[in-house]
This record gives structure tokens, sequence and C-alpha cells, in this order.
């Protein structure tokens, strides 16, 4: 491997792949042009992505079918982690190998690895589930789901009921050793699709767990794992602000990790949308010097490795 290429780990949001199969076939190809641009400037990239809007629509997809049809079981919601990795996986290598092609680059395989990450089975996040996932349900819709299957059920804003789910801390990364084999010979991988399935240790045996494992973290998890100089975690704005939407507002450029700190008490970040991010990026910056993080749109990926724009945490 050439000791001077940038490793970077990038973490697209769910959201950046559309919410219909349509939609994602078309967003993956913007997203592989990004992707390659930084190939293109030398960097070894490893990808992660999220799956919020997908592995709903699969956990909604198969609990019709358990309804319509009484002899299939519910599924649960560690396989829909899983299919949802291995059909955004599918469209994200198929787009990348594309685009590489379209490019004269014939040497780099694309890969995705269906990744299982540990979490811990006493993570206090078990017990107070909060990542709502799937379709609104009426009070009655949602008594059954709680006798039926055990789900917790919350109102959600008077829209009606909706599932909620633990989001617990990623602990490992089960595929790490397969995953760096990988990288180190070359691929391109896509891994930690969704933040990974969901699983916990017992004894040899992992079992799937019904959780969703936020992906920012377990991008920052892969990132540290492969000694990446860069963890890039993208959203739907050029730069972290603070007083944001208000006339006062400030996009920050750079941020130590005491500043960022500073910032996250203050309470300027949005939990369940910024503030993961500049948690994960703040987490990745300590681990080692060097190590840097940013927060950036997809488009100004490239522009952002190269300290134009996009907002730096590091140390």
């Amino acid at each position: 491997m050439d000791a001077k290429k940038q490793r970077i780990v990038i973490a697209l949001g769910g959201n950046a792949l559309g919410n219909t199969l349509p939609e994602q076939m078309e967003a993956v190809k913007i997203t592989a042009k990004a992707i390659v641009d930084l190939i293109e400037e030398g960097c070894e990239v490893i990808v992660a992505h999220g799956n919020g809007p997908q592995v709903g629509m699969i956990n909604n997809a198969m609990a019709a079918l358990s309804r319509e049809d009484s002899s299939q079981p519910n599924t649960p919601l560690s396989v829909c982690v899983a299919m949802s990795q291995a059909y955004i996986g599918y469209d994200l290598q198929n787009a990348l190998r594309e685009e590489l092609y379209n490019r004269e680059i014939h040497h780099i395989p694309v890969a995705t690895m269906i990744t299982q990450v540990r979490v811990d089975a006493d993570d206090p996040a078990f017990d107070n589930p909060t990542k709502p996932i799937g379709h609104f349900m009426t009070a009655e819709q949602a008594k059954t789901a709680e006798e039926q299957y055990g789900y917790i059920m919350r109102e959600d804003a008077g829209r009606g009921y909706r599932r909620v789910v633990a989001s617990p801390k990623p602990a490992e990364i089960v595929e790490i050793g397969a995953i760096r084999s990988l990288v180190n010979s070359g691929q391109l991988v896509i891994a930690c699709g969704g933040g990974g399935i969901p699983v916990t240790r017992q004894g040899n045996h992992l079992k799937g767990t019904g959780a969703v494992i936020d992906k920012d973290f377990a991008s920052e998890l892969l990132a540290e794992e492969l000694n990446a100089d860069f963890l890039i975690i993208l959203t739907a704005v050029e730069k972290v602000a603070v007083n944001f939407g208000k006339p006062d507002v400030k996009w920050l450029d750079d941020l130590d990790i005491r500043e960022a700190r500073r910032y996250m008490d203050e309470g300027h970040f949005a939990p369940g949308s910024m503030l993961p991010k500049v948690q994960a990026a703040v987490k990745f910056a300590e681990s080692k010097p060097g190590r840097t993080a940013l927060i950036t749109l997809l488009e100004k990926a490239k522009e952002g490795v190269r300290g134009q724009t996009g907002t730096r945490i590091h140390q």
C-alpha cells in the first residue's frame, strides 16, 4: 500500500440514498461520483451508510406480509437491517464500479461486507428505547403489536403510534478482520450499513437484537479500527452551525475537541440529528493524534479533504 494515501471512512446518511428504490438508483450515481472524486485525489476510501428510511420500509413490508399470512412469523429487526445492507450495498457497489470504469480505473474491486456489530446486552439504551421506526399505527393496531410481537409503542406527536427501539452504542465490529484484509488489499469496501446488524454475544453465538445502532458511532468505530486519517460524516449542510436558524447563526470552519465539547454542553446541536455527528467526530479526533473528522455535504467532500470547506474537528 502506498504510505502517502490518506485513508478515509465516509459515512453517508440513509436519507442521502433516497426514500424509494427508483430514488435510490439515482441517488447512488451522485454518491458514487463524489466517492470516486476522493479516490482520484489519491485517497483510500471505505464507505459506511445509514438506512433509516430503508429499514423502515422493509420492516413495514415484512409486517404487512405477516398480517396477511398468519403462517409467516414476524421478521426480526436485525434481519431487516441485514436485508437493507444487502440491497443498499448492491446499488452502491454497482454505481461505484460503473463510475470507476467511466474514469478508466479498472484495478479497484468493490465489495459490500454484511457487517454485524456487537452491542452490550446491558447497554442503558435498552432500558429507554427512543428511536422510532416503521409506519404509524392507530391505538388499536399499536395494542395488537404490543400483545403479538412484544413491541414497545409510543404516541408520536399526535400522528399516531410508532414502534420505538433502543439505539445502543457499538462495542465491536465482528467482521473487522475481513474488512481490514479487503481494504489492505486495495479494495473499495462498503461496510457497517445502517450502523451494522446489532448482535449480542451468548457464548460463541451472536444473537440478533431488536435495536438500531447509530451509523455515525459505528462509522467512528470503523475509522478507529482501520486506523483512518479522516472520518467524513456527510449531512444536509455544508458546515456545522451554532445558533442554527437564528439571525446570529455562526458557521464553524474549524474546531478543536475542547471547543466542540463546549458547544455540545451549551446545547447547540439537536439530539438525533447534528449532536451524534459532532459526538462521533470528537470521539474520532481525540482517539489518536493526527486524526481529523470532517462534517460537510456529500458534494463538498473533495473540497473538505483539501481544507477548503466543511467543519473540521481535531485535537
